[in-house]
């Protein structure tokens, strides 16, 4: 017996031997260029911050106000030579629709084509969208067969944010592909049937969560970085994005380039930027992506002293270094509100509320203001940091939460980072954005007081802890 026991022993030991290896291997191995950058400083030309609004009257009916996607159409419909697209949700899984986004972005860019048979479009996005290889998306194909170069993100190339699985799955299964023409399991999105390959895939928990357009406009170049996805079941969120011009946007297109390589499908003849920088002191923008999103957000609340003004309105908060800075800050009398969405609804399901009823716990325990967006069935999905010192301000809003996924070279993310001063229009018009999510009146109901949600559970802090820390989770 003892031969065989000990065999056995030996070959557990090397399995799990191996399985590690290949966890670390995938949590550290070396990023693929062009991520993580910060672009240069560049003036900030004709930039407007945007948002999308929903709230509640006295009535409890529901209300949304929209700019994201209607001014996305109009920069769709005015370019002459190139649109690049890098969306992560790009279909009608899940939920009920406030609006069709998918469909109108489709439509809007199939009509720019055919209005501008000369005219490149380059689309990149997550696999998500064909549940991973699992089903056909007939967007993507009618994208194709218009002549749009469309790229699906190679998440194999980025960092594994759950190791554990991830190292296996680079082991056994994730060179077997997948297979288009469904499978025998419920789609975990939205209808239809898949394999089992899209479900271990999922497990990953890899993703492209980029949002952002690039279009020429005449002789210049036009950008939108946003928290807006086209995706039916989130049209009726809350959203905020920036719209700029100039050479920031030739730095967005340069990190979009930079995933084509990588996922194996290279772009030429792409324009690049001039090396022009803007002057300190001006109103200035950098485009951010992955890991220097967290070194500008951590920088910025860094620098709010006694008395600056320091607003973040986010749908996931959980990054470990952000929540010490932002305590740090109020203990240093930064003027801090914090807005975070109830993490009570996802797409028609609930939610339990983790990571951010356990994180307010901690900040209102420190003193913090904090309040929850008041939603009903659609999320708070935000995500902006904004600091107004004596003269200058500092507004971050893009695709990424602040938790470790988003923030630590894990997911595709991209920000974008505006230094101007005080009184210039897109930091006045964020701030009276916030304002009016913050401060409900007697027909519009935007948030909610922190003890509503309030969220003291043992289990669930420790949840929050562990996934954060392991990667065992969705945020």
């Amino acid at each position: 017996m003892r031969n065989p026991r000990r065999r056995w022993l030996r070959g557990s030991g090397l399995v799990v031997m191996v399985w590690l290896a290949s966890a670390l291997w995938q949590s550290f191995k070396p990023l693929p260029a062009g991520i993580g950058i910060e672009g240069p400083w560049r003036p900030a030309q004709d930039t407007a911050f945007l948002a999308d609004e929903t709230w509640v009257d006295a009535q409890e009916m529901r209300h949304s106000r929209q700019a994201i996607f209607d001014t996305a159409f109009a920069m769709i419909a005015q370019a002459q030579r190139l649109v690049v697209l890098d969306m992560f949700l790009f279909n009608d899984f899940g939920g009920s629709a406030l609006r069709p986004l998918s469909a109108e972005l489709t439509e809007a860019l199939l009509a720019r084509k055919a209005a501008k048979p000369g005219l490149r479009i380059v689309i990149v996005t997550d696999p998500i969208n064909t549940v991973y290889g699992g089903l056909q998306d007939l967007r993507l194909a009618r994208l194709r067969a218009a002549g749009a170069e469309v790229i699906v993100t190679d998440l194999s190339a980025l960092r594994a944010s759950n190791p554990l699985w991830s190292g296996p799955w680079a082991l056994c299964c994730g060179w077997l592909g997948n297979d288009v023409n469904g499978g025998w399991l419920p789609n975990p999105l939205g209808a239809g049937r898949v394999g089992l390959r899209s479900w271990l895939a999922l497990a990953n928990f890899r993703a492209n969560h980029r949002k952002t357009l690039v279009v020429d406009a005449g002789d210049d170049w036009q950008a939108l970085v946003t928290s807006a996805n086209p995706h039916d079941a989130s049209s009726a969120h809350g959203n905020v994005a920036m719209r700029f011009s100039g050479m920031a946007a030739l730095d967005l297109v340069a990190s979009e380039a930079a995933v084509a390589a990588f996922s194996g499908l290279p772009l030429e003849g792409l324009p690049s930027a001039s090396a022009a920088a803007a002057d300190a002191g001006e109103a200035r923008l950098r485009v951010l992506t992955e890991g220097a999103i967290r070194r500008a957000l951590i920088g910025t609340i860094d620098r709010a002293g006694a008395g600056d003004a320091l607003d973040v309105a986010v749908f996931y908060l959980a990054d470990r270094g952000v929540i010490t800075a932002l305590k740090a800050a109020h203990v240093r009398g930064v003027a801090l509100r914090v807005l975070l969405d109830p993490n009570e609804d996802a797409f028609g399901r609930k939610k339990n509320g983790v990571p951010n009823r356990q994180v307010a716990g901690e900040l209102v325990a420190a003193g913090i203001a904090l309040r929850w967006c008041d939603t009903h069935g659609e999320q708070c999905h935000a995500k902006l940091l904004l600091h107004r010192g004596a003269r200058e301000a500092t507004l971050v809003v893009g695709s990424a939460n602040f938790t470790r996924r988003n923030l630590d070279d894990l997911n595709l993310e991209t920000s974008v980072e505006l230094r101007a001063p005080r009184g210039h229009a897109a930091v006045a018009d964020a701030a009276d954005w916030f304002e009016r999510q913050w401060v409900n009146d007697a027909d519009r109901n935007a948030s909610i007081d922190y003890s509503h949600y309030a969220d003291d559970a043992l289990l669930r802090r420790m949840w929050y802890r562990v996934g954060e820390a392991l990667g065992w989770s969705t945020w």
